[in-house]
């Protein structure tokens, strides 16, 4: 009984410390606290390093839908909508969601255990020493890089899932390529491009601010460090799919306020 009002407890103040930590971050970005090298230098470990996984990820999800996919629609004449569905489930959930999760894979985790391993060794205490507010310093370039270069990505990610998905429809099971771009272009619309950009943009400052809180709040040692690298990617790997749930039920009610369903009476 006992246990579990302090596991409670000790989670809201856990959450409470983050967010003051992800203001103080926010500040560094508006307050331009951090050099502008030292900003490349993490735009491209975070952006440049990553398109090879991120593409390779995007272009094989893709042809495993197609590949998964075709049967069931081969089997109820229907493998010519296999462009629209599969497309429109890339760009607004796979595409975000796999991008997000590779970088908090890659770059979360190497985040993490850059800044754990500053706070053991004291170079977090030097910079506060010297005047330099080290959340604003280190935390605001990385999460800056990620709000940025996510949604790039994920663009990688999406056009290499539909060149996968097309390339499985049309050249493997010769789907009729008017059909199926004439259905893709039917479902797939501006809104759901902006909604998987949107996600990326959430994705990509929540794990960022994960990661480099991980690393600030690790413990001593070696295992402190490595133990810092692994709850950054559990922690963002898990509001990443909390997330993306909240944001689709919200995206979902704005669309139908906005472009109600029209309900044909039928006579």
């Amino acid at each position: 009984m006992s246990s579990t009002p302090s596991a409670f407890t000790s989670a809201l103040v856990a959450f409470g410390d983050w967010w003051l930590f992800a203001l103080r971050a926010v500040a560094g970005i508006t307050g331009r606290a951090f050099g502008r090298r030292e900003f490349l230098r993490i735009a491209v470990e975070v952006g440049a390093n990553s398109v090879g996984v991120v593409a390779i990820t995007g272009l094989f999800i893709g042809m495993v839908l197609a590949v998964q996919a075709y049967g069931q629609f081969h089997a109820i004449g229907l493998e010519t909508s296999l462009g629209a569905v599969i497309h429109i489930s890339v760009v607004r959930e796979l595409g975000p969601v796999l991008a997000a999760v590779m970088l908090a894979g890659r770059v979360g985790s190497a985040m993490s255990a850059e800044l754990a391993t500053m706070r053991v060794t004291e170079q977090l205490d030097a910079l506060a020493c010297l005047g330099v507010d080290p959340v604003k310093y280190l935390a605001g370039p990385r999460v800056l890089a990620a709000l940025l270069l996510l949604p790039l990505l994920t663009v990688l990610a999406d056009v290499m899932g539909l060149l996968g998905s097309s390339l499985i429809c049309l050249h493997v099971y010769n789907i009729d390529s008017y059909h199926y771009w004439r259905h893709t272009r039917e479902f797939v619309k501006v809104w759901d491009v902006a909604v998987g950009l949107m996600k990326a943009v959430v994705f990509g400052g929540v794990l960022s601010l994960i990661a480099c809180h991980r690393g600030f709040n690790s413990k001593a040692g070696a295992e402190g460090v490595g133990r810092a690298a692994t709850e950054a990617f559990v922690v963002a790997f898990v509001a990443i799919l909390m997330i993306d749930f909240l944001l689709a039920m919200v995206a979902n009610t704005v669309y139908a306020v906005l472009w109600p369903p029209t309900n044909a009476k039928v006579i």
